[in-house]
């Protein structure tokens, strides 16, 4: 999600995190502000902070000595994170042997195996670990302190699960208001070319790929509503998010972390982190709130057809004030062209492979249902009916592969022209727009907000979520 690099192996990771770290970190025994560091030590979490540091072997024999003779269970994942960000290889084994001595596993540098045998069993940490996870980060950003000190009372997520992706915060600029063009002014876009497609209030738009991988965020207003468009390069997702909520206009960003390889948002106001698939506070003085943002649909087409369908649509402009090869294909090509993760997850599930896009249909009427149907099926199906508790809806995949769902009570459909025209079982003929179906007899089915994603992150996200394929 949040840093580019071309590589398949795991231990090219290990090495980014530990030139990041070396960057970021100022390999001096004083904190972020300059302050000499206590090596009395105020808490026992700051034997943990010494050993990445680099401090001389005194003091690191010191640390050792006191974790080793001192150790309790909830030290198992600051050590995890000590040994993963050390910039010290010395240091760094000599933690690892000391975590395999503890716990009685065996995965040496493999931290994979380390963050998901210890995701899969039941946390044992307690309030130090939160701020343990803010004076660590501090070091790389002073504001992302803010995301994790004192704040073990507002949680609703796993704190181990949420990893450092490689920035800092907005590190990958958010466009805001961004410049945008008329179709025929969009000479640098193919007909064939990915785009991101959302239409608010009659207002439609198009976020080319190619752009929007570098910058993975959006705010702006359409349609006369503010919203937000997060894309996770990582998980494969892109959410429209109207941004207010009970009158109040949140200012989100990209946080930097990531929980289960899905990208966190923040808001500039309280500091909070926000799940990207939920659009919800999950860490910080927001949870507990009742905040969730209504999202709006995404189609995930080509160019081609979108401007097809929507001529008078505008289109991100190269020109967003930032200096990158929006060349498609450009942003993230090795990523996208494994089945490789960068950022592991709790379990693998092999259903399918991690990156296959699924659908993603959800309703805030129905929170504990779930249903994600794979892409390749409904290219397969391109007219598919289904129901998410009460709700009847029918799926329309077009020539393209972008999926459209309206809510089609138990209406049945029996031709389609994998365009804008369908037919049902009565012979009545129907228009598919984006916000709505229509009849010639005049009936409107209301269309029913949906997203693609990849499967590895939706699943981790939503571990019992219902997979049809």
């Amino acid at each position: 999600m949040l840093f580019h690099f071309k590589t398949k192996s795991f231990m090219f990771l290990l090495a980014y995190v530990a030139v990041a770290t070396s960057y970021y970190f100022s390999g001096k025994t004083t904190d972020s502000e300059g302050e000499e560091l206590n090596y009395d030590m105020v808490s026992p979490t700051d034997y943990f902070l010494t050993l990445f540091e680099q401090p001389d072997s005194n003091k690191a024999d010191k640390a050792y000595s006191y974790i080793d003779q001192n150790w309790k269970d909830t030290y198992q994942i600051l050590l995890i994170e000590t040994a993963y960000f050390s910039q010290n290889s010395k240091n760094a084994l000599k933690l690892v042997d000391l975590l395999e001595k503890k716990t009685d596993q065996n995965f040496g540098l493999d931290f994979d195996k380390w963050f998901q045998w210890y995701w899969n069993k039941s946390f044992d940490y307690d309030e130090d670990y939160y701020n343990f996870k803010a004076k660590l980060h501090k070091r790389i950003d002073s504001r992302f302190e803010k995301y994790f000190l004192n704040r073990s009372e507002q949680s609703k997520i796993r704190l181990d699960e949420v990893r450092w992706g490689g920035v800092l915060q907005d590190g990958i600029p958010p466009l805001r208001n961004p410049r945008m063009l008329s179709s025929d002014k969009a000479n640098y876009l193919r007909d064939g070319a990915t785009v991101f497609g959302i239409e608010v209030n009659g207002e439609a738009r198009a976020y080319p790929k190619q752009i929007l991988a570098w910058h993975e965020l959006f705010t702006d207003t359409v349609g006369g509503e503010n919203v937000a468009g997060v894309y996770c390069t990582l998980c494969g997702t892109v959410i429209l998010y109207k941004s207010d909520f009970k009158g109040v206009k949140h200012q989100l960003g990209t946080s930097g972390f990531l929980y289960r390889s899905n990208k966190l948002m923040y808001d500039r106001a309280t500091q909070s982190l926000w799940s990207t698939l939920e659009g919800e506070p999950v860490i910080g003085p927001l949870v507990g709130k009742g905040i969730k943002l209504e999202y709006l649909s995404v189609v995930t087409t080509t160019w081609g057809e979108w401007k097809k369908r929507h001529p008078d649509t505008k289109v991100l402009s190269m020109q967003t004030g930032h200096r990158r090869d929006y060349r498609e294909g450009v942003a993230y090509q090795e990523y996208f062209a494994t089945d490789d993760l960068m950022f592991t997850v709790p379990i693998i599930d092999k259903r399918l492979n991690n990156k296959d896009e699924v659908l993603a249909i959800r309703s805030p009427k129905f929170p504990e249902k779930n249903l994600a149907i794979s892409s390749d099926f409904l290219r397969k199906n391109p007219v598919y009916k289904n129901q998410l508790g009460d709700i009847h809806f029918t799926v329309f995949t077009d020539d393209s592969g972008a999926h459209r769902v309206f809510k089609t009570k138990e209406n049945a459909f029996k031709t389609y022209d994998g365009q804008s025209t369908t037919v049902d079982d009565n012979g009545v003929t129907w228009t598919i727009e984006e916000s709505k179906m229509v009849s010639t007899t005049g009936e409107v089915f209301e269309r029913l907000e949906t997203f693609n994603a990849f499967w590895f992150g939706y699943q981790a996200a939503f571990p019992d979520v219902t997979l049809i394929k």
